[in-house]
């Protein structure tokens, strides 16, 4: 590289440079394929020993150790079978290498990057397998179409007969006091209203009467308004629930899940979109 090569790339370091509150940086990847891509680009870049841990917005986590664009070990995975360095052949662990990276790919964006130093000193012979033989690899795995994932519950294709709605069972009810009781574990705030009354039945964080976020009269009643639009949109009797997360990823998100009589909103961080999630695929399970 040519000395003015160099002094151009250092200028464009300084222009794009910017202060970080945490060792992690965002890999802003918008597809699958532009996030792999960016997993991939990241090991060929790593030259000194470094373990790179990818966390994406759900929580999943992959963490590996890179060398000379060599990926060495595996510490942790989500996506896939971990590989064994020391037993498995080359082509088999380039291929779970793969299938790992093409699982954090897939996972929702975006993806946080933290580049760390290693726990241990690297051995002699840990050669890894190669950035090539990774994207040689990953290159025979077809990424899927980025999901469109809806919260509520799909339209049927034809409408049915108007008819007298059905009274609610009594496990949707109470769907909106289970999703309250079962996010104290990850909310900042949560508040149990009242679909009829407009109410706050039950507020506690954040959302506590006398706390920054409870809301006014004149907000909740905005609020179940919202509500009842949403409501006469959606014409269904299940329970819902949307999430409303910030742009990028960072900050706090917003879930509400409504069953009719009451509805339940909880103030989370973003980062924490899957326990959001699994609560509300456990409320799902229980009831059938």
């Amino acid at each position: 590289m040519m000395d003015t090569e160099i002094l151009e790339m250092l200028e464009d370091i300084g222009r794009s440079s910017v202060a970080r509150m945490s060792p992690a940086i965002q890999l802003k990847g918008e597809s699958a394929k532009q996030r792999r891509d960016q997993v991939l680009t990241a090991i060929r870049r790593t030259i000194l020993p470094r373990r790179l841990e990818f966390v994406a917005a759900d929580g999943t986590r992959l963490a590996i150790e890179v060398s000379s664009s060599r990926v060495t070990d595996v510490f942790e995975c989500e996506t896939g079978p971990k590989p064994d360095f020391e037993t498995e052949e080359r082509d088999t662990l380039a291929e779970k290498l793969a299938q790992i990276v093409s699982g954090i790919a897939t996972s929702p964006g975006p993806l946080q990057l933290a580049s760390l130093r290693p726990d241990t000193a690297q051995e002699a012979d840990d050669v890894g397998l190669t950035y090539s033989e990774i994207e040689a690899a990953c290159a025979r795995i077809d990424l899927p179409d980025e999901p469109l994932v809806a919260l509520v519950p799909e339209q049927p294709e034809k409408p049915e007969p108007e008819v007298e709605a059905p009274e609610q069972p009594e496990n949707q009810a109470g769907a909106a006091q289970a999703f309250y009781d079962g996010a104290e574990r990850f909310a900042l705030g949560r508040m149990l209203i009242s679909a009829s009354q407009q109410t706050v039945l039950q507020s506690d964080g954040l959302c506590a009467d006398g706390q920054p976020l409870n809301p006014g009269q004149d907000l909740l009643h905005r609020f179940a308004s919202d509500l009842a639009g949403w409501q006469a949109d959606s014409a269904t009797a299940l329970p819902q629930l949307v999430v409303m997360r910030p742009s990028g990823g960072q900050g706090a998100g917003l879930a509400l899940l409504r069953d009719g009589h009451e509805t339940a909103a909880a103030l989370h961080d973003a980062r924490k979109l899957g326990a959001v999630v699994n609560l509300w695929k456990s409320l799902n399970s229980a009831v059938e």
